[in-house]
């Protein structure tokens, strides 16, 4: 973020000037894929970032006036799909860390600012070690998610 971005972050009007076209992309949009690697359970900075500077107030919410919950903006959002890859095995990241980045994207983000998204995660696990065959079935199931969208 830019110092003028940090600044106008809280102000009554996001200073939009760097972004504005990845601002407009996400208008204009009724499915999102997200593809990034998971590090630490967590997103990646960049994409941390993305949502800093693109799903900021006045563009995917609105704050209440009475300090109450944030108003969505982003209702034309009816699909998001996040593909990533792990290097941990699947059931440390389900069973032991509950998936931080799905509630992450589902509730704090999705949940807030566009709630009429249905969130679909395609998570690779043990990603160094895969072999070919698994590469391609993960391929494929992406492929299927995507295609079933474009009809």
């Amino acid at each position: 973020m830019t110092y003028e971005e940090r600044l106008s972050y809280y102000g009554p009007a996001f200073d939009q000037t760097a972004v504005k076209q990845k601002i407009d992309d996400l208008l204009s949009v009724e499915a999102l894929i997200l593809v990034f690697p998971t590090w630490w359970f967590g997103f990646p900075a960049i994409l941390k970032g993305w949502f800093d500077r693109v799903w900021a107030s006045g563009i995917a919410y609105n704050h209440s006036s009475d300090l109450g919950a944030i108003q969505p903006k982003l209702n034309h959002l009816r699909y998001t799909l996040a593909i990533t890859s792990l290097g941990s095995p699947w059931w440390v990241d389900r069973l032991i860390m509950w998936q931080p980045v799905k509630r992450i994207l589902k509730i704090a983000l999705l949940g807030t600012c566009a709630p009429n998204s249905q969130l679909y995660m395609l998570s690779i696990y043990k990603a160094e070690k895969l072999s070919q065959a698994q590469v391609d079935s993960y391929l494929k199931r992406i492929q299927s998610k995507i295609s079933k969208w474009a009809k």
